[in-house]
């Protein structure tokens, strides 16, 4: 691609925020809250394991196509607002898959029912308890000799239970992996979701309409098809919003389970980027998910309700975030002046607050003028503030300095109130700069163990300090001592183990050892009281005390925990 064509592309291209207010489609759904109440749903079902049961499924097919679609048949008016009912949770399951294949699930309706059956859009609490009731009276009344809940039989879980309707069967058998791909802790986040809705809208509204022609598939990210599954979770909003886009067009999407090929890729990329001028992928806005092959996230981010800082105070909590960033070469470069630049300059990346000695150093040489390139893609603690690019140009002689032609700084709290979690610098009249972020969510505690000084049974060091101070009385008992850092170097706990009997004084008599099976170990939360430099007493607040050998291993559980 030419330096004109490309600066061409750029002048003509779109930004995402004027697509949503100039484009002429309108998306009728509540997407971020629909996608905030999908998420927790298919947690929930993951979690379910009695749910995956064949039997259970089965039986689950059963109540969903001769109990529950008949009944809601009978309360859906054609032209109105679906009912305020929602069915029992192994029935919404099997539902919310059947809408998974659209075209599938609108023959079925059409075929048995002579009208398109939607689903209500609930997405509060109270609501929602509200319409399970409701629909419960409904079932009861309409279906006296049949459970609300799913209570199969447990001696068909030994059997192969009959089958009714295959079809439907295969796509809740395929869809039982679902919310691992959607797992990602920062998934449910607001601002999040948001980002990921105005993206959708510009896939969907404007490249799938306007950038297809040649491209045999489309292939979109997970942000993107995160919205695109609820969206067709909600069939008559799904199909009123996308009426006048063709089957063939909405067919081109590559679903979640196929697999996909490195050219689709690359053809994606290459027509959003001549739509918005803008990398495609982004952070939380990866391509790698699809397929059967699970995809395993490169750090360890554990989903959870319930956070352990609330019961111990004195851990500081972790919070993590994700980070893309994409260079190009700004397309009115000469193009005679790239190579010489390439050789002597390079983008180096710093962070802001803490892991100062922290230096990735990437030559020009791995950027282009023809498309965006990835340069990094990092997990960093949001207690780093943000971090600095700095433009480097090598200098001559023998030691190789550089000097620091151009710097760009971004901050994370301006990239959380940034368009779509990402923002754009240039850095001199060589390149740009696109850095994305997912919204900071609480990560595992990180803890360390230090030793330290050796304490009496009252929790003191040992010392000529603490034994003036106690006017000479000596000091009985032997602990030996460990300290728990967080990942701040806050002290958390002092875990103590006892290991001797005896006194000390300052002539320093020998202590005697304890038998194995009366050794105690403590675990006191808080740090230190510190009475003078290092010297200091253990904290009072005792968490646990016990035998050695019981509570060692409840303390390494614990530590795992977090």
């Amino acid at each position: 691609m030419s330096a004109d064509i490309s600066d061409n592309m750029s002048a003509t291209a779109r930004t995402l925020s004027e697509i949503s207010e100039v484009d002429t489609v309108r998306l009728t759904l509540d997407l971020v809250s629909a996608a905030k109440r999908n998420v927790g749903f298919l947690r929930a079902v993951s979690e379910s394991q009695w749910l995956h049961d064949r039997a259970t499924v089965v039986e689950a097919i059963r109540r969903y196509d001769e109990l529950w679609m008949p009944l809601m048949s009978d309360l859906v008016v054609v032209g109105s607002t679906p009912p305020m009912v929602l069915p029992p949770f192994d029935i919404e399951w099997v539902w919310f898959c059947h809408t998974l294949n659209p075209v599938s699930y609108r023959q079925y309706c059409e075929t048995r029912f002579s009208k398109f059956l939607g689903k209500p859009a609930i997405f509060d609490e109270e609501n929602e308890e509200y319409a399970l009731m409701r629909c419960k009276e409904l079932w009861m009344r309409r279906y006296p000799n049949e459970c609300f809940e799913n209570q199969v039989d447990s001696s068909l879980l030994q059997s192969d239970p009959v089958v009714k309707n295959e079809d439907l069967l295969n796509e809740v058998t395929k869809q039982r992996l679902l919310c691992s791909k959607v797992s990602w802790p920062y998934i449910s986040e607001l601002v999040y979701l948001i980002a990921a809705r105005q993206r959708y809208k510009g896939f969907m509204l404007y490249v799938l309409q306007r950038f297809t022609d040649g491209c045999s598939r489309i292939v979109p990210s997970l942000d993107i098809f995160l919205m695109w599954m609820t969206h067709q979770s909600y069939p008559t909003v799904y199909a009123e919003d996308m009426k006048e886009m063709e089957g063939e067009i909405l067919g081109k999407i590559v679903g979640m389970w196929q697999t996909v090929k490195e050219k689709e890729v690359e053809e994606t990329k290459k027509v959003w980027e001549k739509a918005f001028d803008q990398p495609y992928e982004k952070a939380g806005g990866t391509i790698e998910f699809h397929g059967l092959a699970p995809f395993k996230p490169p750090v360890y981010w554990e989903v959870s309700n319930s956070d352990v800082n609330t019961k111990y105070k004195s851990l500081l909590p972790r919070f993590l975030l994700e980070v893309c960033i994409f260079v190009r070469l700004k397309s009115r470069m000469s193009i005679e002046a790239v190579p010489d630049d390439k050789k002597h300059n390079f983008l180096r990346l710093r962070m802001l607050r803490c892991h100062r000695e922290l230096k990735i150093d990437k030559p020009m040489s791995g950027f282009s003028l023809d498309s965006w390139k990835k340069a990094s893609h990092l997990y960093c603690e949001f207690n780093t503030k943000g971090l600095m690019l700095e433009l480097h140009k090598l200098g001559g002689g023998c030691f190789k300095t550089s000097k620091i032609e151009d710097t760009a700084t971004f901050l994370w709290n301006d990239l959380l109130r940034a368009n779509s979690l990402t923002m754009e610098r240039e850095l001199g009249k060589q390149m740009r700069v696109v850095l994305s972020i997912t919204p900071p969510v609480q990560a595992s505690y990180l803890l360390k163990c230090v030793p330290d000084r050796v304490t009496d049974d009252s929790g003191a060091m040992v010392s000529d300090l603490i034994l003036r101070m106690n006017h000479y009385k000596p000091q009985e008992g032997r602990w030996l001592s460990r300290t728990v850092l967080d990942h701040a170097g806050r002290e958390c706990f002092v875990v103590r183990i006892r290991v001797g009997g005896g006194f000390w004084r300052r002539g320093g008599e020998t202590p005697s050892a304890v038998k194995w099976e009366d050794r105690i170990i403590e675990v006191r939360e808080g740090s230190w009281s510190y009475v003078a430099g290092s010297i200091g007493k253990a904290p009072g607040n005792m968490l646990s005390i016990s035998h050695a050998i019981d509570d060692l291993n409840h303390f390494f559980w614990i530590l795992h925990s977090f």
